[in-house]
């Protein structure tokens, strides 16, 4: 079945703006949905619509942050203090299936467009919110901010440098994909019951949620996860960068012995198989830093293509550290790239959200 009929039915009303709550819509819209994104004519819309790079036009009126989470949308710029423009908005919700908000604490109330004024206007309205810290918690929160404070920010980074943010405002990325899956179970109790529902994540909650082997080191062994670049805690060689002949950056990735032995089969190096500093991952760990001058001396003597090929076909884990460009030279990549003709003229890009893949 084709994904954009799956909620070809549904009407979305999303107030959201930044990244999160924009994402659930895209995500909607992809699968078909009608999505009407209100934005504040008061402040030029969506805040995004000026996050600009340097060699963008400063009086475009979108940027290329604002395509991210924003594809087969329609606008409307109102005003939620103005009577009238809430009064459209009221008759849009009365048969909407969707609300998106990210108001902070008590602002939606303020303006009219809370879950409990909205469901008086239609009971089946499913009502999904995102927030910094919490629903009563009224402190603003960026994605950065939410970052730092949930341990995010401590452990990326170079063990002898600084903390470092993720390039991509990841707390967003994952209260978002939170958000859809309330929602989507939120969808099918209204299936049940015939009644909508609140929905609503913190960045601070999905960050925590997602900290995964991080969390269960400290949680079960009190261990505080350390800054190790793109190196992994509990497994070695992983995350390793050795650079080839011809100056390309591979990444390596053996999480199982078998994998560390074919690496060292293609390597031409099988005494460091039998090396007693290698034999376990445990060893390996522990000696990690001699293992990784081994291997960064033995990388050199092949070309980049040629060793990928290989490790391709003895099912070795390796990649080549690709930049933007090289990512969407890939066929996959272009396959995942959604454009859109925009009312100014231009067609903007960007990525897909529902990637997955469904067979009956």
């Amino acid at each position: 079945m084709d994904k954009s009929l799956y909620f070809n039915d549904l009407k979305v009303i999303e107030f959201a703006t930044v990244l999160a709550g924009p994402s659930v819509g895209l995500f909607f819209a992809e699968l078909g949905a009608k999505v009407i994104k209100i934005e504040n004519k008061l402040t030029g819309g969506d805040v995004t619509r000026s996050w600009k790079l340097p060699e963008e036009d400063s009086k475009a009126p979108f940027s290329a942050y604002y395509y991210s989470a924003n594809w087969q949308k329609e606008v409307l710029m109102m005003d939620l203090t103005d009577e009238d423009d809430l009064l459209e908005i009221n008759a849009l919700v009365k048969d909407a299936d969707l609300v998106i908000s990210n108001f902070k604490a008590g602002a939606a109330e303020k303006l009219g467009v809370g879950f409990k004024q909205l469901k008086e206007l239609n009971s089946r309205l499913i009502y999904a919110s995102v927030n910094a810290y919490g629903e009563e918690d009224t402190r603003p929160g960026f994605d950065v901010v939410i970052q730092a404070e949930t341990g995010w920010v401590y452990m990326n980074g170079e063990t002898d440098g600084l903390p470092v943010k993720m390039p991509v405002a990841l707390m967003d990325v994952l209260a978002a994909h939170q958000l859809k899956e309330g929602v989507l179970l939120a969808l099918l109790e209204r299936e049940r019951t015939g009644l909508g529902s609140s929905v609503s994540i913190s960045l601070f909650d999905a960050g925590v949620a997602s900290l995964a082997n991080q969390a269960t080191n400290w949680l079960n062994l009190q261990s505080i996860p350390q800054r190790l670049g793109s190196l992994h805690p509990n497994i070695a060689p992983y995350g390793d960068t050795f650079f080839t002949s011809d100056n390309k950056a591979l990444m390596v990735s053996t999480g199982t012995d078998k994998q560390w032995q074919g690496l060292c089969k293609i390597l031409g190096m099988p005494d460091l198989v039998t090396d007693n500093r290698y034999l376990t991952n445990a060893l390996r760990l522990e000696h990690r830093d001699s293992l990784a001058d081994h291997l960064r001396e033995r990388f050199l003597r092949f070309e980049s293509q040629q060793l990928l090929r290989i490790c391709r076909e003895q099912q070795v884990p390796i990649a080549q550290i690709r930049n933007m460009q090289e990512v969407f030279d890939v066929p996959a990549a272009q396959n995942l790239i959604l454009e859109e003709s925009m009312p100014d003229g231009t067609v903007s890009k960007r990525v897909k959200t529902a990637v997955f893949k469904i067979h009956q």
